[in-house]
Parts: structure tokens; C-alpha cells; sequence
């Protein structure tokens, strides 16, 4: 089928030049735009100056741009005025449009057979390189921080409870039967501030598409739309109308609260007021900052009735995407390739994941964290590592290759919450997302001619 760009040119203000092939030092120039704050954006810098200094040839400008969103208009408006950065970092809900960007981006696997320089896809962990691969296998683009989601548990409430602390609810059976001993102890001493025994950060990432993933559901059609824009969504199936329905019994119970949308849950896991919180593993160093109890990390829980062998979770965080422009030239593109691989070193990819909370993305990366010893020093910190390379990635736990996906999770949490208010069942949730989602999908593939 032919396509338009995505980024197909419209009236655009002229942007200033970016960069320019080389600067006063002589060395050809990467600009790298990008999302991170506080310490993330410290190992950007770190990250820069460290391939700067290894070699003579090129140096790396690392400019923030605001948040995911803002980064990837910026990307956009940039490339329409041919004035794009080398490299962008575009979160994991940007890559179907990303993808159907056309001449806007040029994708790992052709960076690598026009530079001569090896990017190894068998490099990454299976859970992490499928997500931003093309269906044979190639990569789109660079996998870079990543994610995923897992259980955070209150072990001081879980002693309290008459629970074992360092053994986390496996299944959701067990998680049920956990969360009942917590509320009967809430409000005794030994239970502190615990209110209400769960939460959950991200409910649609998480409960929905990360639940899918391991139990190795379909979400859409074509392989969660990895093989076509004419995906159909299926996340209405009767085992994932189970997962919702078990989800709203428990807030009907009280032993669920639903505390928002994405990250807003979070403050109530590690305040203490929520006894289990799933989120991103990446909140580990937020856990450890705030919360003033005992704590412990945990694979997600499965339903040994919809699949006794769970697979790989999906990811969260973003990768690294190189842009285009007329002027841009051949010695340019192969000191992008040059510091693309430096990134996936062990003892760079270890670094990072170290010090940020991320996963490591390479096997070399997750092996020197091993060696380091940090694993003992951080007990939990391999839990995501170990789901996300859990089993033999299908095309159901690849990831979600879905235009405007974070339009479609919006949907979905407006039909849920209508159910968590009375409204209407689960089933009728997820039909109603799956009609109202579908819409959006065909939308989308009009808008890029697919």
C-alpha cells in the first residue's frame, strides 16, 4: 500500500539552524534532543561527554526539549522546516507514528547498511529490541530507556497481615486473598498508614496491555499491528473482560482504589497508603526516597486459569530515533551509528541503569550490573530484567505498534471509569473502547494513506 508521510510539509515558520556539520572544536556535530530532567538528564550529559572524549572524530549536544509530547512536535515541526536533530528520543507511545514518518527518519538497520557500522539487534533483551523492531526483526530504532511494569509491595503491611514479607502474591488468586488479610488489619497500629490494600499507576499500560503481554493475549490484529495499519482491536476478549471484571469487583470490595490516571497513583503506594502498587519499575528510586517502610519488588501476578506460563512483559520509556535532513551529511549519519553502539557498551548501558533505574537494554548491560554485585546491593532491581526477557516474545507480547495510541488509552480510561462508577460492566467497558478505539485507528490510517 503506498503511504504519505506523516510529516508531510505544511506552512511551517522557518526554525534557526540547529548545528552545523562541525563546530569550533573541528568535530562533526550530533545534536541529540531529548526528555530528561533532574538525573536522567545528568546521565544524558554524562553519556555525551563520555563518547565526546573517547574518540577524536565527533562530539555529541544534548539539548532538552520538554516532555515526551513536546519533544515530538518539536521532532516534527523541525523536520518539516529541514532542521532536524540527529537523534531524538520519542517515547514508546510515538513509535507507530514514528513509523509512518517515511524519509522523516532513517531506521537502525538501514543506518547500519549505510554506514558500515554493526548495530546488533541479538545485543538487546528480546522484550526491549521487539518492541521498536520492524516484523522480520529489524530495528527501527535504538532501544534506550526502558521499562516495565511490576508489582511494588508494603512489607511491613503484608507482616502485619499474618502474610509471608518476603513472598510476594504470584497470582491473582493470591493477590486477592492478600489484599483481604490486609483490609481486615487496616486501621490497627501494626498497619500504620495503610488505607486500602491496592492501587495501580498507568491502569490501561498495566492491567490491560501489560496483561495481554504475559498471558499472551491478542491486543489487536496483525500482530498488535506490527503487520499493517488495518489493525482491529481485540482487547475485549473474554479473558481480558475476566481481568476488568475481577478488577472492578475488587474496587467494589474495597480492595482496589483507583487513584487516577498514569502516574498519579504513585504518591499512594510509596506514602504508605496503598499496601501493593503496580507501576513502572522505573519508580524504584521514587520508592526509595519516599516511602518510610519496608518495601519489595515483584513479578506481575498471572491467572493460572487464562495461562500457567507467562511470557515477556512489554516496555515503557522511549528509544532513540535519527532524523533527516537534505544537507545532512554521509559523515554525519555514521557518527550517529558510532555513538548509537557506544550507548549499547555494557559498561555504558550498565551505568545507566544504574544510576537512573531503568533496565538495562543490552544482556552485556544486565551481566556487568550481575558482576558489579548491584543486584545484592539493590535486592529486586532484576525483577524487571527477568520478566521482560521471561519466555519466547509472539507476536502478542512484542509490544503495541498502534498509531495514536495515547488517544485510545484515553478512551479506555474514560469507559472504565464510567464502570468504576456504576455506569456500566466491564464488558461494556472494553466493547465501548473497542468500538470508540477502532474509529481512531481507521483515522489514523487515512491520515497516513495506509
Amino acid at each position: 500500500m503506498k503511504r504519505r508521510t506523516l510529516l508531510a510539509a505544511t506552512a511551517v515558520a522557518p526554525l534557526a539552524a540547529i548545528d552545523r556539520a562541525h563546530g569550533q572544536s573541528g568535530k562533526i556535530q550530533i545534536v541529540w534532543w531529548h526528555a530528561m530532567t533532574g538525573v536522567n538528564a545528568d546521565e544524558i550529559n554524562r553519556l555525551a561527554r563520555a563518547f565526546s572524549e573517547s574518540q577524536s572524530e565527533a562530539e555529541v549536544q544534548p539539548v532538552y526539549k520538554g516532555g515526551y509530547p513536546e519533544t515530538l512536535t518539536a521532532a516534527i515541526a523541525a523536520w518539516r522546516a529541514d532542521q532536524a536533530p540527529h537523534l531524538v528520543q520519542i517515547f514508546e507511545v510515538g513509535t507507530g507514528s514514528m513509523l509512518a514518518s517515511g524519509p522523516a527518519t532513517k531506521q537502525v538497520w538501514k543506518l547500519a547498511e549505510e554506514t558500515g557500522v554493526a548495530l546488533d539487534p541479538a545485543v538487546y533483551i528480546p522484550g526491549v529490541r521487539g518492541y521498536y523492531s520492524l516484523s522480520d526483526g529489524r530495528l527501527a530504532s535504538m532501544p534506550f530507556n526502558s521499562s516495565t511494569a511490576i508489582m511494588w509491595y508494603n512489607k511491613d503491611a503484608f507482616a502485619a497481615a499474618g502474610l509471608d514479607p518476603e513472598t510476594a502474591s504470584a497470582t491473582w488468586p493470591d493477590v486477592i486473598a492478600a489484599a483481604r488479610a490486609i483490609k481486615a488489619k487496616i486501621g490497627t497500629p501494626a498497619m500504620g498508614a495503610v488505607k486500602f490494600p491496592i492501587t495501580s499507576s498507568w491502569m490501561i499500560w498495566v492491567q490491560l496491555e501489560q496483561y495481554s503481554a504475559i498471558h499472551d493475549l491478542p491486543f489487536a490484529t496483525k500482530g498488535n499491528g506490527f503487520d499493517g495499519l488495518d489493525a482491529e482491536l481485540r482487547f475485549n476478549a473474554p479473558q481480558q473482560v475476566k481481568q476488568w471484571d475481577r478488577l472492578l469487583g475488587m474496587a467494589k470490595e474495597g480492595l482496589y482504589e483507583y487513584g487516577g490516571r498514569d502516574t498519579v497513583p504513585d504518591a499512594l503506594f510509596y506514602s504508605g497508603q496503598a499496601a501493593i502498587g503496580f507501576g513502572s519499575s522505573a519508580g524504584r528510586g521514587q520508592i526509595a526516597a519516599n516511602a518510610k517502610f519496608k518495601w519489595g519488588a515483584a513479578l506481575l501476578p498471572i491467572d493460572p486459569e487464562v495461562n500457567a506460563n507467562p511470557i515477556n512483559s512489554i516496555i515503557g520509556g522511549a528509544s532513540l530515533w535519527t532524523m533527516t535532513t537534505k544537507q545532512r551529511t554521509a559523515a554525519e549519519y555514521k557518527a550517529v551509528a558510532q555513538f548509537l553502539k557506544f550507548l549499547a557498551i555494557p559498561e555504558q548501558d550498565a551505568h545507566f541503569h544504574q544510576t537512573t533505574g531503568y533496565v538495562p537494554v543490552t544482556f552485556g548491560g544486565y551481566e556487568k550490573s550481575r558482576a558489579d554485585g548491584y543486584y545484592e546491593k539493590q535486592p529486586g532491581a532484576d525483577i524487571p530484567i527477568k520478566q521482560l526477557a521471561r519466555g519466547k516474545v509472539t507476536p502478542n507480547s512484542r509490544g503495541l505498534r498502534l498509531g495514536r495510541l495515547a488517544e485510545i488509552r484515553n478512551i479506555l480510561y474514560e469507559e472504565t471509569e464510567k464502570a468504576l462508577q456504576g455506569q456500566q460492566s466491564g464488558k461494556e467497558a472494553l466493547d465501548n473502547g473497542t468500538r470508540r478505539s477502532d474509529r481512531v485507528l481507521r483515522e489514523f490510517q487515512k491520515s497516513v494513506g495506509g
